[in-house]
């Protein structure tokens, strides 16, 4: 069983639909009609509230778990269980690909050009790719880094959400993941991560004939902050 089916049943309690991020997509996303791409949907909500304005979306998910969620609530929109390496699978071409929450950290050094590559040629001419990781140059010169301690509260009940990374260098860093209620452990993971600087993103998606239209510290639009815990919001567009 994969990290995240493990986690599944909490996912939506820790990262809930956020207003912020669907007006920041929509921004991008032109007319209802365009053909919409969500790499590593998770449970969906983001192609659910696009397929329910007019637009075709897809949503691809690694997670079988994840994929069974978005079926069960969003059933006019199609979801695939793939893996973002092959991401050329979904076939057909897009006014707009986006991956959010950290996905693109699960994937090595090596294996992001190629990525990068595919969604460039799903993507059609004129096309955004949106993507969201952590604000990895934040990192330098740190060993680990905990974040602020989260409060989850769901179901009349109250668990608190803890994030550690730890061993951290600029090839990879091991990531630690729980949720615990009181002295109970509902759920802990430790996975591997492989932090990219905002720099080599650039240089990759220029060599993949991208062009780099605004790069932000979260979805309402906020400069880039040099602080340990913050995001990177970049949005490409299609030369």
């Amino acid at each position: 069983m994969s990290f995240y089916s493990k986690f599944s049943e909490y996912y939506e309690r820790v990262f809930p639909f956020r207003e912020e991020v669907w007006q920041f997509l929509k921004g991008y996303a032109g007319s209802p009609g365009n053909a919409l791409l969500d790499v590593g949907c998770g449970p969906g909500h983001y192609c659910g509230h696009f397929a329910s304005e007019g637009f075709s979306a897809l949503g691809i998910d690694l997670d079988e778990a994840m994929i069974a969620k978005a079926q069960r609530r969003y059933p006019e929109v199609e979801f695939r269980c793939l893996d973002m390496r092959r991401v050329d699978e979904a076939g057909g071409q897009f006014g707009c690909i986006w991956s959010i929450g950290n996905v693109l950290a699960h994937l090595p050094g090596e294996e992001l050009a190629p990525f990068i590559s595919k969604i460039n040629t799903l993507l059609e001419p004129g096309g955004c790719w949106i993507m969201q990781v952590m604000n990895w140059d934040a990192l330098t010169g740190l060993t680990a880094y905990d974040f602020p301690l989260r409060t989850i509260t769901a179901d009349n009940s109250t668990a608190s959400f803890h994030r550690r990374y730890s061993s951290i260098t600029p090839a990879s860093l091991r990531f630690t993941f729980s949720l615990r209620q009181d002295t109970t452990v509902l759920f802990e993971e430790t996975v591997t991560l492989y932090p990219v600087g905002r720099e080599h993103y650039l240089s990759l998606h220029e060599t993949a004939g991208f062009k780099c239209e605004g790069i932000f510290s979260d979805f309402s639009g906020n400069p880039l902050r040099h602080e340990p815990g913050t995001g990177a919001v970049l949005v490409f567009r299609k030369g």
